[in-house]
């Protein structure tokens, strides 16, 4: 039987952790665009827009798209004039290797290893780029003539903590208010009699559907939820897990880079085909290391 109150513990419990994990990371985030910081880790990421076929002055937007998120790239690569090749090159890449400062955070809230995030979606993110270039795509870089980051002008600190500090909460509520009504709906689905019975594969196909969809920060509420209700085996989560850093938001984060040219087939296409065959083979090597 459906229990509002439980659901509504289980609603307010999830907000409260995605306040208390985007607001300090937002400002984190902005703090270090306003004072320099990315510009001067930029050449940390030099050597992979090499092996990606970017220009070296892209550099910048792949920082700001792994650390940050795909709207801070997408921010310092459009004046860069890239070529339609070039955005769907950036477009896989980053659709796999992004947001690492929140999303690694709240896979280590799953039980997933830092570490082995970013390794898998580093590594998977080359590996797609490289098996884009068996496309008949154009690489070749053009002539920018920018290689610098423009920032936001702020009149001091204080006003730029106060810019970061409404867009962090209104980000939040706005995640707050999407995750609630998905935890309400999922709740109210799972206690009707027909899904019941096959409530292990409707936990498990829910919680990739939400990520493919969502994304893992919007989704992650939803995600949290299920593997605190003890839903999802460690296994389940794992598999989830690995399946939604190479493979999630398909919809949102693709059709960004569609609209500066990017082909969206490789992109969907190849992360879907990695999700379904690395995920299975991580899962079982996971096992048996555990075992």
């Amino acid at each position: 039987m459906f229990s509002f109150k439980k659901t509504l513990k289980a609603a307010v419990r999830s907000s409260i952790f995605i306040v208390k994990l985007i607001i300090p990371l937002y400002l984190i985030a902005d703090a270090m665009l306003y004072s320099g910081i990315l510009n001067r880790l930029a050449p940390v990421f030099k050597p992979l827009t090499e092996i990606v076929h970017l220009p070296p002055e892209s550099a910048v937007g792949i920082a700001a798209g792994m650390i940050f998120n795909l709207y801070a790239a997408v921010a310092f690569l459009a004046p860069l004039n890239l070529t339609p090749a070039q955005w769907t090159a950036i477009g896989l890449f980053l659709g796999i290797a992004h947001s690492f400062l929140v999303e690694t955070t709240i896979m280590k809230k799953l039980g997933i290893p830092v570490v082995y995030s970013l390794a898998l979606r580093t590594a998977t993110a080359v590996v797609a780029v490289k098996l884009l270039t068996l496309f008949p795509l154009s690489f070749n870089s053009v002539n920018t003539g920018k290689s610098g980051v423009e920032t936001q002008e702020f009149k001091s600190v204080a006003d730029m903590l106060i810019h970061s500090l409404q867009h962090a909460v209104t980000l939040s509520v706005k995640i707050v208010f999407l995750v609630v009504a998905i935890i309400f709906v999922l709740n109210f689905v799972k206690s009707l009699p027909p899904v019941k019975k096959y409530s292990e594969k409707v936990n498990t196909a829910f919680s990739l559907l939400t990520g493919l969809t969502l994304g893992i920060t919007y989704g992650a509420g939803v995600l949290i939820n299920e593997a605190n209700s003890g839903n999802l085996t460690k296994r389940d989560i794992f598999f989830i897990g690995t399946f939604l850093m190479i493979c999630h938001s398909v919809i949102e984060d693709t059709f960004l880079f569609v609209i500066f040219g990017a082909s969206w087939i490789p992109i969907v296409g190849l992360r879907l085909a990695l999700a379904f065959t690395v995920s299975p083979i991580a899962s079982k090597i996971r096992c048996a290391v555990s075992d």
